[in-house]
């Protein structure tokens, strides 16, 4: 068992770094460099790296639902301790339900820039990059690409917290 939980976490990280990883390649390489390109390149290059990362998030995504929940079931968590109140209130069991909590919103927010916000940015821009729209929907998928990259951050200190403990 001790070799299957360290294989689920070794996995869990992995996907984790994947996922974050090329969210900030994202942000500090490809949109400083969108900046200053030429608009027919930028849009081409937005769209191509947009789907593809999108699919490799998303099976990060899969993979560390898959690995958490198998984690925390190696660690002993079972369903009525979600609902047990004297665990829920465990530095533990807050800890899980708020890493759980971000990944939700994580979840819902990566599903709105994905296949709404972003697609829509991405045609609108290859369609007239000053128009109003253009400019509202590149503001919104901006933003929620950067709220999600703070999530991830927050979800990488949950991580640590739950193996090393709140630090008060």
């Amino acid at each position: 068992m001790r070799a299957l939980y360290l294989f689920s976490v070794w996995l869990h990280v992995l996907a984790a770094i994947a996922w974050v990883g090329g969210m900030a390649f994202l942000v500090l390489v490809v949109v400083p460099w969108l900046r200053g390109s030429g608009q027919a390149n930028a849009v081409a290059f937005l769209r191509e790296t947009g789907a593809r990362f999108r699919a490799v998030a998303w099976v990060c995504f899969g993979i560390v639902l898959l690995t958490g929940t198998t984690n925390l079931w190696l660690r002993g968590v079972r369903m009525r301790d979600v609902v047990d109140p004297a665990w829920l209130a465990s530095p533990f069991g807050v800890a899980v339900l708020a890493k759980l909590a971000v990944f939700v919103v994580v979840l819902g927010l990566s599903a709105v820039h994905d296949f709404v916000v972003g697609p829509r940015a991405t045609a609108a821009m290859a369609a007239g990059a000053r128009m109003p729209e253009a400019l509202r929907l590149r503001r919104w998928a901006s933003w929620i690409g950067r709220a999600n990259t703070l999530l991830a951050l927050l979800l990488v200190a949950l991580g640590v917290i739950l193996v090393r403990g709140w630090p008060w």
